[in-house]
């Protein structure tokens, strides 16, 4: 897809369709204004028929304008003629795009960055839209025999006045290469685990070190890990004959000595539940548990295309947990790289043996902040749904910079409290931590039991087996938290 900014009047312009915004009671926007008065009146017309009401995300298509190089016009409803919400706005520019997906329309131009939106500038306006733009037009199709989309749409013009060209070229850079880490994102969780192993997230990343210099890639191998004493993570892998990796993703973008960020990301490319063995209705969907390995690449991917002037470490713990007569068993007792002992009461509780090592690993980067991303629980799924993601950490400075840049971004999180009394279910007969707490408070526990390995730095937990992907008809990968973690990024760099 190919994005462009505009200033040139839109009567002037050229293009298989315009976008533009129409609010209730036949209240136009000033672009929908501008080219009303060029068509005679045309949009009035639409209007006064009743054809759209303005009500948010509503649009009509006019298929035929006279003596004009623009050959269609998209209205959409904004709503009441206010500023809009950042979700109602989106709500709106997914609209648009979804109503243009299955037309031959190529080239588009749209003018909803002209709408107030609370709080929002032109830069955060125009990078919504290609945001959403992109994150709507994407399909997967690799393995596909006909690899058509939907969507003919080939390129977006987002118009905007030449005083705030600036402002809107900066939404431009940080859309694109935001809506990059997510495609990318998808792209890997949406692999099937046949395809999408280990070994190939190693080389994906590889790829990137390639494709940006700021970038130096590493792999730690089992043998590497073995000798560092990653017992808990090395457990995983035991029942699969996938090797597993640690990837190393840094990224060096700010000051020489400057301590880095670190973002951590589980990424188990298949869970079958290893011998707690998960049930067989939607075990397809456990390829998606590599999530939060791609958030890492999606969102490193967008601060080197950013070029942030941060330094960024990004660490993705991958194994795939099968049953095997070498896979762990209920009862069985590790020994993590930290040196604390863990009994395992369920072996589909592994997310957290991986992620527990590669907190004790993260400490030799002396980070600033660390932040973990993983689809840990379905307990999480049950408390919050689809809509925000999980948030647990031990530093309420850095938890509120994430909710923060989760209002921002509307990749929204939800915190849940991290109480010592929460630790009394974490506790075991036979070793230092269970890696279980039993039914009760399911996301919570989990999140103690890896704050026993962030003690030593300031770390806040990302659950997000609840906004990671799609179920049903719509099934596949969303790419969250990627512009979440992308506009932290973007509040660091620029706070």
């Amino acid at each position: 897809m190919e994005y462009a900014i505009e200033t040139a009047p839109l009567e002037t312009l050229q293009c298989d369709c315009l976008i533009v915004g129409v609010y209730q009671d036949l209240q136009l926007s000033a672009s929908a204004n501008s080219v009303n008065v060029n068509t005679q009146g045309l949009i009035n017309k639409i209007l006064a028929r009743g054809d759209i009401s303005g009500k948010n995300g509503e649009t009509v298509l006019i298929n035929a304008i006279q003596d004009s190089s623009i050959e269609r016009i998209l209205l959409v409803g904004l709503g009441e003629n206010q500023a809009l919400s950042g979700k109602n706005y989106k709500k709106a520019l997914l609209a648009a795009i979804n109503s243009l997906k299955k037309t031959s329309i190529k080239s588009v131009v749209c003018s909803l960055a002209d709408a107030d939106v609370i709080d929002a500038d032109r830069q955060w306006k125009t990078r919504q839209i290609i945001e959403v733009f992109s994150d709507a037009i994407y399909q997967f199709t690799a393995y596909k025999s006909n690899k058509e989309t939907d969507s003919k749409v080939e390129k977006i013009c987002i118009t905007t006045p030449e005083a705030e060209r600036g402002l809107a070229q900066a939404g431009l850079t940080q859309g694109k290469a935001i809506a990059e880490g997510v495609n990318l994102t998808k792209l890997l969780s949406d692999l099937p685990g046949n395809i999408c192993t280990p070994t190939y997230l190693a080389e994906q990343a590889l790829e990137l070190g390639k494709q940006y210099p700021s970038l130096d890639i590493s792999i730690l191998e089992e043998a590497d890990m073995e000798k560092l004493g990653m017992g808990a993570l090395l457990s995983v892998s035991r029942g699969s004959r996938q090797p597993a990796k640690m990837i190393t993703l840094d990224y060096r973008g700010g000051e020489k000595n400057g301590k880095p960020i670190v973002l951590i990301g589980k990424g188990l490319t298949f869970d079958a539940g290893g011998i707690s063995l998960k049930q067989a209705p939607g075990m397809d969907e456990m390829k998606y548990d590599m999530c939060g390995g791609a958030t890492v690449l999606g969102t490193l991917l967008a601060a080197a295309q950013m070029q942030l002037p941060l330094n960024i470490i990004g660490l993705i713990a991958s194994s795939e947990n099968m049953p095997d007569g070498d896979a762990n068993k209920p009862g069985d007792i590790l020994t993590s790289m930290s040196g604390k002992t863990i009994e395992v009461l369920n072996t589909d509780a592994e997310g957290r043996l991986l992620l527990c090592d590669a907190l004790t690993y993260a400490e030799r980067f002396n980070p600033d902040v660390v932040i973990d991303m993983a689809t840990l629980t379905g307990a999480c799924l049950v408390a919050l749904g689809r809509v925000p993601s999980g948030l647990l950490g031990n530093n309420d400075a850095l938890c509120n910079d994430l909710l923060a840049a989760g209002e921002t971004s509307t990749d929204s999180l939800w915190r849940l409290p991290l109480w010592e009394e929460y630790q009394e279910q974490i506790k075991s007969n036979f070793a230092d931590l269970a890696n279980v707490g039993g039914k009760d408070a399911g996301t919570i526990t989990a999140a103690c039991f890896l704050s026993h390995f962030a003690e030593n730095f300031h770390w806040a937990h990302l659950d997000i087996a609840g906004t990671a992907w799609r179920t049903g008809p719509t099934k596949g990968a969303t790419g969250r938290p990627v512009p979440l973690l992308s506009q932290y990024l973007i509040n660091r760099a620029h706070g």
